[in-house]
């Protein structure tokens, strides 16, 4: 079982490796090819492992050393079962940083080595240059020491079990974060709209001459504005005055903590914001690894000896089964088909007014900007925009990217519907927001009892029962006080509430 702290593979730490002679070459060679085809990455260390210091590093998130808690030991322990039962393998690792890590497994074949080294200078290419990292940390590797150093001290100070369990709260709340929030600019939670009723207090609009006062401000619309003004004053009385999507840094500012676990909580909260690009971007980051890896074997770094070991690396690696999204197949494929598209002139207004489906295969504009545009892509999109924007109905043709449920009749998935749009609203559903339910802070003082009240924003994403009771218990512990979710279910509003140990619903 990994242990928080301890050094699993701290030669990794340093500009040394222990690459054998023959794959520091390899790897040298590789960079090359990398480099040679535009990619632009952080220097990579390379670190050789084995299975056990993988699934290791694996449960730690990638990171040799990272507060204790039993969550990660759990972890370890599924993936080492999976890697001695045959059902998973982890080929590499590498975890975005500055300078990059990467972990290599000892196992590996040579042509996997080289594949995987390949995959590695596309991720972190992506790392480096997509917008969606560029907000994060990239010395997280000593925060995330700093981070097990102040929580062991707390351990040793508060004891164990009382600062583990804070730590459980907090990870049931981990996702209640606003991943957009890195790139705006708009007011925290604690700021205050200014009082509406002082600018006018009777709605009126300001007029120097009398005469025309009853042209101006009309009865019906003075009253309107009244109206809006005491709506606008009830608002500013709220805290937050706005709905607040990041649930965690309202928290940290407003809820009774102390300072040990206000810091435990701030520790959540930053590693959530720096693994949340990872999720936003799986597909992307993935499909433009896998492009890379394929494009460098293939056409510099593999001997014919290798080809048949390469494709059934490859294909293993991009293998779909109906009814599940493989991010690595979904993405290399709709990288190669930007790119052909751009090569070829297979976009713009004329051509999608061309309803000539032979004419359409056989477009060809010589247009040549491919290889561009994908770089580009790479550079501004995540999943959820990379899917809407490029994502087309002859894509998901080729590929049968239908949607599936089970049959219990015959007890299989089947196809359940090929419309395009079905297709990709689902896709996209799935990529919003996580495919988590949107959940905003709402009112700190919920009938001036200070009750927290949250809302559910219905996407038409129900609220799960089982992990909503979870999380108002985690929020109530931290809140100190009673906790309301606001919903709806078939249209009507319906409020859960957990208060002293139970938890009700009613509709209102």
């Amino acid at each position: 079982m990994p242990q928080a702290g301890k050094d699993n593979s701290m030669a990794a730490m340093g500009s040394d490796t222990n690459l054998t002679p023959e794959l520091a070459k390899l790897r040298d060679e590789i960079q090359g090819y990398a480099r040679g085809f535009g990619l632009d990455f952080f220097e990579t260390v390379f670190e050789m492992v084995d299975y056990d210091q993988i699934n290791s590093l694996a449960s730690l998130g990638g990171f040799p050393v990272r507060y204790p808690h039993w969550r990660f030991g759990m972890d370890y322990d599924q993936m080492s079962k999976g890697y001695e039962w045959g059902l998973q393998k982890i080929y590499e690792m590498v975890i975005n940083t500055d300078p990059s890590y990467a972990y290599l497994m000892k196992s590996n074949s040579y042509v996997d080595q080289k594949i995987v080294m390949a995959h590695v200078y596309g991720h972190v290419d992506f790392f480096k240059n997509n917008y969606w990292f560029s907000k994060t940390n990239r010395k997280m590797l000593d925060q995330m020491a700093n981070h097990a150093v102040r929580i062991r001290d707390y351990m040793d100070q508060y004891g164990q079990d009382r600062v583990e369990t804070f730590i459980d709260r907090c990870l049931t709340l981990e996702n209640l974060i606003d991943p957009y929030l890195p790139f705006t600019q708009g007011k925290s939670v604690t700021d205050k709209d200014p009082d509406p009723a002082s600018s006018q207090e009777t709605g009126k609009l300001r007029s120097d001459r009398s005469y025309m006062d009853k042209f101006i401000n009309p009865p019906d619309f003075v009253e309107e504005q009244k109206k809006k003004a005491e709506e606008m004053a009830k608002r500013a009385k709220r805290h937050p005055s706005e709905p607040q999507k990041d649930v965690l840094a309202f928290l940290l500012q407003n809820a009774p903590l102390e300072t040990w676990e206000q810091d435990v909580l701030s520790i959540v909260r930053d590693e959530a914001y720096y693994f949340a690009p990872q999720i936003q971007t799986k597909i992307m980051n993935e499909g433009w690894a896998s492009y890379w890896h394929s494009k460098i074997m293939t056409e510099k770094a593999l001997k014919d000896s290798e080809i048949i070991d390469f494709a059934d690396s490859h294909a293993g690696t991009l293998v779909m089964q109906p009814g599940r999204v493989n991010p690595y197949k979904i993405g290399i494929e709709l990288f190669r088909d930007i790119e052909d598209r751009w090569n070829r002139g297979k976009f713009g207004k004329e051509y999608d007014e061309c309803d000539d489906m032979v004419a359409k295969a056989r477009w060809d504009t010589k247009l040549g900007q491919g290889r561009q545009k994908i770089f580009e892509v790479r550079r501004v999109c995540n999943d959820v925009t990379f899917i809407d924007e490029y994502l087309t109905e002859e894509f998901v043709e080729r590929f049968k990217l239908y949607t599936y449920a089970f049959n219990r009749r015959t007890n299989q998935y089947e196809i359940a519907d090929r419309d395009f749009k079905k297709v990709k609203e689902k896709l996209l559903f799935s990529m919003t927001n996580r495919g988590q339910p949107m959940i905003y802070v709402m009112d700190g003082n919920f009938q001036n009892k200070g009750e927290l009240l949250l809302w559910h924003k219905h996407q038409g994403l129900d609220l799960d029962v089982k992990y909503a009771r979870e999380s108002m218990r985690a929020l109530s512990d931290i809140w100190r006080r009673p906790v309301n979710v606001e919903t709806d279910v078939d249209g009507q509003k319906k409020v859960y509430t957990y208060a002293g140990g139970e938890f009700t619903e009613r509709f209102v």
